[in-house]
């Protein structure tokens, strides 16, 4: 390998490769340096700095970037909204009613109402306006500035024109890198990524819980505004059981349709209330069951596709969730540690 200075072409060319008898010369981008390799590699690693160069990465056009950032600001408005018709029609169409029952029912819920609702939309600007995560700044083009082992394992990303770091990766999406990137997420407008990662579990758990909370109180709300049908009082006609049932629950739902407070304005924002907080209670605990599994793998959602199909498996461990959540290393101790099966087979 050849140390002496020379110029060093932009990173965003293409690398010339000349033949010298019969050696290839290439360049480092990392450092700059002219390495003689035996053959023809698309892919090699600098043995100064450690950076990885990809002779046949170029630079793709990003089209439709400002769409996507538009669609995703959209999903974000759409989500402002729904989750404050949830709280202001929560709080108008529930808390009259809670109150009527019991005066200090009414204040205690109001207090489990506020709480949920300042920690979810808390943690969801949070997630939506803070930055996921940059890769850090290295200096880099010269081996003069460039130590040795410096730029270990990292690449070049084509797309900002600067050193990517392991374990980083670009979206395209939001126009940059992000380093521990799990994943863009439209409905916060954002990537997910080492910087807000764990924020976004935080809102993933103030999510579903006050979705179950919304579901149970408008379903309780929805018994005391509906009086209990007296199933004596009501059509049903003989024959076979699946007849039967599907009777039953027709009349049950003719007497609802029938009912002055099913027809109210409070009404209808019951039901959809119920409706809706249990759909959005279902896909957000399957995402939060993910990430959960993820971290309890030590592996991000990227990082698990990539890792498809080899045999690297990372350790499964329950300190990988007690250093997710940044707790105290005195904690760790007490918590059970898992071997992985394909090491215990291999000893």
């Amino acid at each position: 390998m050849d140390l002496t200075e020379s110029n060093i072409n932009p990173p965003s060319q293409e690398f010339q490769v000349t033949s010298v008898t019969e050696q290839l010369e290439a360049t480092c981008w990392g450092c700059g340096c002219h390495l003689l390799l035996s053959s023809y590699a698309p892919i090699f690693k600098c043995g100064w700095c450690g950076a990885i160069t990809n002779q046949n990465a170029q630079r793709s056009e990003n089209n439709g970037f400002w769409w996507r950032r538009l669609r995703d600001r959209c999903f974000v408005c759409i989500l402002v909204i729904f989750m404050l018709f949830v709280i202001c029609g929560g709080v108008w169409a529930v808390y009259p009613i809670v109150f009527s029952i019991s005066y200090y029912s009414g204040i205690f819920h109001c207090i489990i109402a506020v709480t949920l609702s300042v920690a979810t939309t808390s943690t969801f600007i949070i997630v939506a306006f803070h930055c996921a995560g940059a890769p850090p700044v290295v200096q880099w083009g010269s081996y003069r500035v460039v130590g040795k082992g410096r730029l270990e394992e990292y690449t070049f990303c084509h797309y900002c024109s600067k050193p990517k770091s392991p374990r980083t990766h670009h979206c395209r999406s939001c126009g940059m890198c992000i380093l521990d990137m799990d994943h863009h997420c439209p409905f916060i407008g954002n990537c997910v990524g080492a910087a807000n990662h764990r924020s976004f579990v935080a809102f993933l758990i103030s999510a579903v819980t006050s979705t179950v909370y919304v579901s149970i109180m408008s379903a309780y709300a929805a018994y005391h505004l509906w009086p209990p049908l007296k199933l004596g009082t009501l059509n049903i006609s003989r024959g076979s059981s699946n007849v039967v049932a599907f009777n039953t629950v027709a009349n049950i739902l003719f007497a609802f349709l029938r009912s002055a407070e099913f027809l109210s304005v409070r009404g209808f924002i019951l039901a959809y209330l119920f409706v809706s907080s249990l759909s959005v209670q279902i896909g957000l605990s399957v995402l939060l069951w993910q990430q959960l599994c993820y971290i309890y793998q030590g592996d991000t959602y990227l990082s698990h596709l990539s890792s498809q199909g080899s045999d690297a498996v990372g350790q499964r461990d329950c300190q990988n969730i007690v250093r997710f959540f940044g707790c105290s290393r005195s904690a760790l101790q007490y918590l059970p540690r898992f071997q992985n099966p394909r090491k215990r087979h291999k000893k």
